[in-house]
Parts: C-alpha cells; sequence; structure tokens
C-alpha cells in the first residue's frame, strides 16, 4: 500500500464555483483536475450563510456536516435536515439545491464523484477499524487524530492521507474519521 499525508495546513482557501462560500480541496482525481473536469473530488467547506449551492451537472454529492448546528438543504423542492454531525446525506449535484443555516456558520465535508468516471462510499469510523480493500482509500480525521498502524502514520484534525492498493491495514481513530473508498477513476490519471 502507497501512502501519500495530506496536510491540513497546506490547503489553500478558495471560493465556491458560485461565490457564495470558501472551499479547501483534500485531494481529485486526476491529481490537479479543476472544476470541469475531475472525475472525483473531496473538500471542506466553511458555510457562513445560507443560499443556492453550485450546480454540477452529471455529478453526485455526499456532504457531512463536521462543525455547526447544521442546515436544511432543499433538493429539488424536498427539505433535507443535516443537523446531526458525521452522517453523510447524498444528493445529486446537479439538482436544484438551496441551503438554509440553522443558528450559525458551519463546516461539511464534501464528496464528488462525476457519474460514468467514478464512484465513491463514504464511512464513518471511531475507534480502531480495519481499513477496507480498495484501490483507492482517502481517509480523513474529521476530529482528533487516528494513526495508519502498519505504516506509523500520524493524523490530526482533518489532515488526510490518500492510500492506494490499502489492503490488510489497521486505522486507530482517536475521535472520528471519514473513510472514502472510490471506484473507477485515481488520483494518478
Amino acid at each position: 500500500m502507497t501512502v501519500r499525508v495530506l496536510r491540513a495546513g497546506e490547503r489553500p482557501a478558495v471560493p465556491w464555483k458560485n461565490g457564495g462560500g470558501l472551499t479547501r480541496e483534500i485531494a481529485a482525481a486526476p491529481e490537479g483536475a479543476g472544476m470541469a473536469d475531475f472525475a472525483w473530488r473531496v473538500s471542506l467547506a466553511d458555510v457562513d450563510r445560507g443560499g443556492p449551492f453550485s450546480r454540477f451537472e452529471g455529478v453526485d454529492r455526499v456532504i457531512t456536516l463536521v462543525d455547526g448546528p447544521g442546515m436544511v438543504l432543499t433538493v429539488d423542492g424536498t427539505a433535507h435536515p443535516v443537523a446531526e454531525p458525521y452522517v453523510p446525506f447524498a444528493f445529486p449535484g446537479d439538482a436544484d439545491t438551496d441551503c438554509r443555516l440553522l443558528g450559525g456558520p458551519l463546516v461539511d465535508f464534501n464528496v464528488m464523484t462525476r457519474r460514468g468516471r467514478a464512484g465513491a462510499r463514504v464511512e464513518i469510523v471511531r475507534g480502531r477499524v480495519a481499513l477496507p480493500a480498495a484501490p483507492e482509500l482517502l481517509v480523513v480525521v474529521l476530529a482528533g487524530s487516528a494513526v495508519l498502524e502498519a505504516a506509523g502514520t500520524a493524523l490530526g484534525h482533518l489532515d488526510a492521507a490518500l492510500c492506494t492498493g490499502a489492503r490488510d491495514e489497521a486505522l486507530e481513530v482517536d475521535g472520528v474519521a471519514a473513510l472514502v473508498a472510490f471506484t473507477g477513476a485515481t488520483a494518478e490519471g
């Protein structure tokens, strides 16, 4: 297994596609892909106010509340509370989506995959877990810290590790982490 550590402090904040907030990209495939040509993209977003979400044609999204009081997402006219931390919510990125904050700013974890090119399974974990076998797996510490045991790789709050060829590896989480197992395109190309 190959591990590439992605430290939280090395991620620049950039404006959202619609200019309504800031995002910090954790990783994307292929590496260096932009918003128009990624197969998959994972980020953290600072949401300071409600409003419309950016549309991403042909993209599926999974959003998870990390910090803050939460929000209500209205997706194609149906309201969905996203108010409990660490509970992933999946929705189509090309749906008309609006956000109403439930009491103040928040931080969310966002996984996007382009239909027909990539897919992702998001799992929230605590304690000691075996990593799922996957051609490509992203581990993101959402709260606390974690250690990839065999590699001896320590990860702090919001740090990530992109694991290629993950198998027979354990993760010890002192807090909460997200495991994102990808199918399809890889970060290398």
